[in-house]
């Protein structure tokens, strides 16, 4: 089955559109047997992964392409297999596919029975007439069988199309996110309230409040916006995440350096307070830093618990990047100025 004839109804049951012309491997294979089985009883129009099963004919692992054709003919199948396998239940519905395709990002999965039998295979081509009319014609005119991780994300956007379509549903969705800005902010608030006596000995500290927190915000914003970007195309691994680090805290390093020296040379010349101008420029210079930090590590996180970077990364991110600039001001603040 290529891309899919008609837009499907998606309250229809999954095995309603599953693929019924693909081989199953006996996990007890050898790799030269299962090629046999292969040529000999064909793999349909479109095969992505090979499926195996047991004695029962339960799904017991699945087959890379790539693995089976460069493995030795008498390498059993158990050796090349990956064991843990997502499979969609048959009593599943398109929706609950579409969001499968959404959360794992593979390119097909098998639809099993109560006793996990395999009955059909699902893959994303069932979807790719939708996302792809909403294109350009040149978009249209691909080839659907190439899915980019923008299509996953077009897909995930649809999906959030039709599940959001009450206001209620939507509400109950964001809102929760956004009690993260609530509490961060009343946090900020009785921590200002700590340093009073601070603000007061330096009225100075308090005119460019507003300044080191919209810098905080703007730096932790397009780190975030960068990483949710990468985070299409990659997963996140320990590797990654430390060179993603390394690149994001030397970029904020120059960038905290930079709007430090300026915003604490406006301030000396402006009040003639070398101590405060002091304060101000190093909490910018440190609190980027920070701010940087969170751009990556909040999206990062979320990513790999399975939840939404693109709703739950800004409230969390600016929250704690808030949090964070504050107290480093406060604190260098009255350090300084004590």
């Amino acid at each position: 089955m290529n891309v899919a004839t008609g837009i499907p109804d998606f309250n229809a049951p999954v095995a309603d559109h599953a693929r019924k012309d693909f081989p199953l491997l006996n996990a007890s294979m050898m790799v030269g047997e299962a090629l046999e089985r292969i040529r000999r009883e064909g793999v349909g129009e479109r095969v992505i992964y090979f499926y195996a099963v047991d004695e029962q004919r339960r799904l017991v692992g699945v087959v890379p392409t790539r693995r089976l054709l460069t493995a030795s003919l008498e390498m059993p199948l158990r050796q090349i297999m990956v064991p843990r396998v997502v499979a969609i239940p048959a009593t599943a519905t398109v929706l609950d596919a579409c969001e499968f395709f959404v959360l794992y990002k593979f390119l097909a999965f098998p639809v099993v029975d109560g006793q996990r039998r395999v009955v059909g295979v699902i893959d994303a081509n069932l979807f790719a007439e939708e996302i792809l009319e909403a294109g350009d014609s040149e978009g249209r005119q691909r080839s659907a069988a190439v899915l980019s991780p923008e299509f996953f994300e077009a897909l995930g956007f649809r999906l959030e199309q039709i599940r959001g379509a009450s206001p209620w549903r939507v509400f109950r969705f964001r809102f929760p996110w956004l009690l993260v800005t609530v509490t961060g902010g009343t946090l900020s608030a009785i921590l200002a309230g700590f340093f009073q006596a601070t603000l007061a000995r330096s009225l100075v500290l308090a005119f460019f409040l507003t300044m080191v927190l919209g810098l905080n915000e703007s730096v932790s914003a397009q780190s975030m916006s960068v990483t949710i970007h990468a985070l299409r195309s990659v997963s996140v691994t320990w590797r990654w995440l430390a060179t993603a680090f390394r690149r994001e805290v030397a970029t904020a390093a120059l960038l905290g350096i930079a709007c430090g020296l300026i915003v604490g040379v406006i301030a000396w010349i402006w009040r003639n307070d070398l101590r405060a101008a002091f304060v101000i420029g190093g909490s910018i210079a440190l609190s980027l830093v920070t701010s940087c930090a969170l751009g990556l590590g909040v999206p990062s996180l979320l990513h790999r618990f399975k939840l939404d970077p693109k709703i739950a990364a800004g409230p969390v991110t600016l929250a704690l990047a808030d949090f964070v600039a504050l107290v480093i001001y406060f604190t260098s603040a009255w350090l300084v100025l004590q």
